[in-house]
Formats: C-alpha cells, structure tokens, sequence
C-alpha cells in the first residue's frame, strides 16, 4: 500500500460531479489516492465535514498599480492570506498598462510584486492603449509566456478604450489564441448621468448607482457581444450585476455566440440602499458596477441555475474607508465620481456563496464547487491541475464545515483593508482548513504561509 506524505480521512469529498466519502491521499504535493483506509505520514481528520477543492477566485485585484502612481493597499502577501483564511488556493489578478505606455512598462515590475504571493497565481493582462506595437509585438509575446487572458474596460477614465480599439483587441486575440474579459458600462452614458446628478449638487455615495442604471451595463454588455460576434472571438463578461444583463448573454449563448458571464456575492448580497448610510459610511459599498436593487438577487440566482452565469468571483478591489490610500485619497468631500471604487471580498467569497446558495436551497454542493472552483479553472485554463479533486491534480484542498454559523467581521478576513462590506452578516458555512499543493497552510482561522510558496500558472490552451 502506498504511503502518502498527507491523508484526509473521513470526510466527504465533493467535485462538481460527485460526492463521495473517502479518503484523500497527497504525495510530493499532488493527489495520488482516492479510497478508504489510506495510509500516511501525516493525517487530517476530516469527519464529518466536506472536502472540496480550493477556490479558485478569477477576478481579483491585488497590489495593482493605478494610473495616478498609486498601489492598492492589498499586497500579494496579505491577499494570500486573505485568501486561505476563506478557502481559495489560487488567485487571477491583473497586470496594469496605461494610456501612452506599453506594456512593458510595468510588466516586469509587477511580475515581481506577484512573485511573493504565498498561493499559486496566474495573471489576466489589463489593455488600455491598444497600439499597433501593443496589439501585434507585446500581445503575443505576452501569451507565449503564459499570459492568456486580456481585460478591456468600456468606461472609466483614464482605461476606457472605444469600439474600433475593442474591435482590434478582439481580432488580436483571436489571431494569438487568448481569452477576451470585458468591464461592460456605458463610458459616454455614465459621463452625461454623473454631470446632470452633480449639476443638482447630488455629490454623496448613494448617487454612484444612480449615474450607472441598469441600462447602461446592460447596453454595453449588448454591444461588446454584438462586436465579438462580429470579429469571431469569445469573450467573458465581468461581474454581472442583474438579470436584465444576463438576459443579454442568454439571448447570446442561445444563437451559438461565445460568451460567458459571471457575477459576485455584492451583487447578490447587497444593494443601492448601503450607498445611502449615513456619515459617508456609503462608500464602503461602492464598485461598479453599481449594487442594484431589493429583489433584483433572485433574478441572478436564476441565471446562475441556468447556466448562464457560470463563475463567481470576487472582485476584490479593497480600498480601506480611513487613511490616504482608501476611499477618502481625494478628500472628504470628495463627489461619487471622486471616491474609488471597489470592495474587498477575498475571504468572504466561499462563505457567502455556500451560505445564500447551498445552505438557502438555491444551489447543490456541486454547483457550489462548479462556480467556485471548477468552471474558473476552465475557463482560465487552469483546469484540471486546479479546481477538482483526482489523482494527479495539486493537492488544493478545503475542508469545510458545513453546518457551523458565524458572523462575518472585518478581522475574519484578514486582509489589508480597515472594513468589509460584509461586517454583521451571519452566515452557514465554514472553512477549517486550506490545503495548497499538500501544506496545511490555515487551519481555525491561523494562517501560516511563507510569502513567495506560490507559483506562476501557465495556462494550457484556452
């Protein structure tokens, strides 16, 4: 019989598949063994609780430099922690390029940065300036050394890129072979709200989704598939905020389009309404897109079970509510349009969704393993060293109680941001213990995870 450097024993081990009791052999950091009465050097009981495989969260910004020089106060190494402490194993942030800048110009740099991260990591690559040396020398050079994934952004200043650049990135990226992600909201339409909200002195966080209504994703989520249809290239639509734009995906997939969405616990957990706390407490739940509102969840729930939805991410984007890095970087008295948007998520991603999805009756154990782990590996080309558990994939295990109640606080997250979004919400479902590629690395809440333990992941082909 073989002897395993790590056995799991006991549990019930959970795929997108399956759910099966047995044991969880590990050597030399990968699975080797799935059976009953397994031996090891090292033991975890896992009775009575899941085993499912590490999360693998595919929209996240870490340690990301901004066009203003600015660096999000979420360092790699205190994401990594975040991350463990909440179930996910590997992370996909984004690497920066600005307007009149190639790529290279902060590539290396951040390569660098994401080296230290304590999980395994790949990296989407951010376009801003998509010039004919960006599109036809740095694109491809770029995918050759396992960057696949390319994110445009259709508003915000100073990223935003217009149609014909769109069109030119997409027709790269189906000459190279990579994915398209795309952040669908109206550039012009939001400029023309936020001007004529401001002109009626509406300044406070609760006017940030008034600027950005429903119809100005749901335009751009139509235009973005229109254009990818035209250029030939699939494309996968971020953070998806209401049903209305899962419609437009729908309407997509049912043509034979390739596309694919996916959406976040804020969008199913919160709504416009925590914009308008009181004493600018509203910024906290600022991202964009923009919250919506009671009741528009359940139209979500229904494109997740339908398929449409197929991902759930983060979007993690801390910024902390004091201090000069945070949401106030540009004074308390900022406007809407002044305060950063983004809100931090890591470690709180699994939980929410386990708890508003299985625990709720709206979701199987397998749906949660699908669009937490499973389909996010797929989809990034990760899949199956990450995102299932069998013989032969890295030995990214959770282990979860899937009974146990606990009130999210800003310290369970801990991460690098002075909040959470989540503060006070009770929910049914708890991580354990993290395993990343057979270590222990979090177990009741103590991380330890030397900084740098994490590796670069070459996507296989997407």
């Amino acid at each position: 019989m073989t002897m395993h450097d790590l056995v799991v024993r006991g549990g019930t081990v959970v795929t997108a598949e399956d759910v099966v009791r047995c044991d969880v052999g590990i050597v030399g950091g990968r699975i080797a063994t799935l059976g009953d009465g397994l031996e090891g050097r090292d033991t975890i009981d896992a009775g009575g609780r899941l085993v499912l495989p590490g999360g693998v969260d595919s929209h996240c910004h870490i340690e990301q430099l901004e066009p203003d020089g600015s660096i999000h106060e979420e360092t790699f190494e205190s994401a990594g922690t975040s991350a463990l402490a909440g179930g996910t194993t590997t992370v996909i942030p984004f690497a920066p390029q600005f307007k009149g800048e190639p790529i290279a110009a902060h590539f290396d740099d951040y390569r660098a940065r994401a080296a230290r991260s304590p999980i395994d990591y790949a990296l989407h690559q951010i376009v801003t300036d998509p010039t004919d040396a960006v599109l036809d020398t740095e694109i491809p050079r770029l995918v050759e050394s396992g960057i696949r994934s390319l994110k445009v952004f259709l508003t915000y200043d100073p990223l935003h890129i217009d149609d014909r650049q769109f069109l030119r990135v997409l027709e790269t990226a189906r000459r190279v072979g990579a994915t398209v992600c795309v952040h669908c909201e109206n550039y012009e339409a939001i400029r023309w709200r936020s001007d004529a909200l401001l002109a009626e002195g509406r300044t406070e966080p609760a006017a940030h989704a008034l600027s950005r209504p429903k119809v100005v994703e749901r335009e751009a989520t139509y235009r973005a598939i229109a254009l990818a249809e035209l250029v030939g290239q699939p494309i996968h639509i971020f953070h998806v905020s209401c049903a209305e734009v899962a419609e437009e995906i729908a309407r997509a997939q049912r043509r034979g389009v390739k596309v694919t969405g996916e959406t976040c616990p804020q969008y199913l957990v919160l709504t416009a309404a925590d914009m308008d706390r009181p004493n600018g407490e509203g910024a906290k739940f600022m991202c964009s897109p923009s919250p919506r509102e009671a009741g528009d969840a359940e139209g979500l729930w229904a494109a997740i079970r339908a398929g449409t939805l197929d991902v759930i991410s983060s979007d993690h984007c801390g910024y902390s509510f004091g201090g000069t890095r945070g949401k106030w970087m540009n004074g308390q008295n900022a406007d809407f349009t002044r305060i950063p948007n983004g809100i931090p998520g890591l470690a709180a991603r699994l939980p929410l969704i386990f708890s508003e999805g299985v625990a709720k009756g709206r979701i199987s154990l397998n749906d949660f393993v699908r669009l937490t782990a499973t389909n996010p590996a797929k989809r990034f080309g990760l899949y199956p060293r990450k995102g299932t558990i069998a013989p032969g994939t890295d030995a990214d295990l959770v282990i979860w109680d899937a009974e146990r109640r606990t009130t999210l606080t800003n310290s369970l997250m801990q991460h690098a941001i002075d909040y959470t979004p989540y503060e006070g919400i009770e929910v049914v479902g708890w991580p354990v213990a993290t395993i990343a590629r057979g270590r222990r690395l979090m177990h009741e809440g103590t991380v330890a995870a030397p900084a740098g333990a994490g590796a670069f992941l070459a996507p296989v082909t997407l």
